[in-house]
């Protein structure tokens, strides 16, 4: 199939290497990628400050941009949830609903395209060391992914999957909270650090490249040696 590729605003201002990894496991997987460079934010931002007239146009935009996509696949469980959860609620009672609908049909979160979708859990990666997953509050609460990131990361060979004991717990990053509310933030990073740390992983993975600065940011400053990597770039190393 031809994918499209939804690159959040994260992916593309700082992590680029995350929308890279993702069409390279894509396209080793036998299917064409696709980006459409009209895509702009997914008017998240908005949605969460109670703007859903801005929010309303981001969502309009993206349903132009995406129009007649086979499948829109975006490496952000936050962002596709906007899109997938959110764009059909604040789109409720517009003329255009229907196509907000039909657009939340077609979006899939990365880990979850591979999975569902495709039915594909072994993508041929390799990475030698151990690796702990953060579940993000979005993919976990509002797309109800779990075992599909754990069993891609799984079947990586050389890699061991261990258990944070503080795994579904929030980052603190939540967006505009960890801007409104940045000491609880801090604190919520640090819990979540200090499980990642106790676990004894080189690396923790995410399907959310903003939970992943967020945690990053705190272990780099704690002078913590443990790399913050996306599940698309682990599946894409050989």
């Amino acid at each position: 199939m031809i994918v499209s590729l939804f690159i959040p605003c994260f992916v593309d201002q700082l992590t680029p290497q995350v929308g890279l990894a993702a069409a390279t496991v894509i396209r080793g997987l036998g299917h064409q990628v696709e980006f459409r460079a009209a895509q702009t934010c997914c008017g998240q931002p908005s949605f969460n400050a109670g703007h859903w007239d801005v929010a309303r146009v981001a969502a309009l935009h993206a349903i132009d941009t995406f129009r007649g996509a086979e499948a829109v696949v975006g490496p952000s469980a936050s962002c596709v949830a906007m899109i997938r959860k959110f764009y059909p609620e604040v789109m409720a009672g517009h003329p255009r609903a229907s196509e907000a609908d039909d657009l939340a049909s077609r979006t899939f979160e990365f880990g979850e395209f591979l999975v569902r979708r495709l039915g594909v859990t072994d993508v041929g990666a390799r990475w030698e060391g151990t690796a702990t997953y953060h579940d993000g509050c979005h993919g976990l609460r509002e797309l109800g992914l779990h075992s599909e990131p754990r069993r891609l990361l799984a079947a990586v060979r050389g890699l061991t999957l261990v258990e944070a004991e503080e795994s579904e717990t929030c980052c603190g990053f939540g967006g505009l909270f960890s801007v409104k509310f940045p000491m609880i933030s801090t604190a919520m990073a640090q819990v979540k650090s200090e499980a990642i740390r106790r676990t004894g992983a080189d690396i923790v993975v995410s399907s959310d490249p903003s939970c992943l600065l967020q945690i990053g940011g705190y272990l780099s400053r704690q002078g913590n040696a443990v790399r913050t990597l996306h599940l698309a770039e682990v599946l894409a190393a050989r």
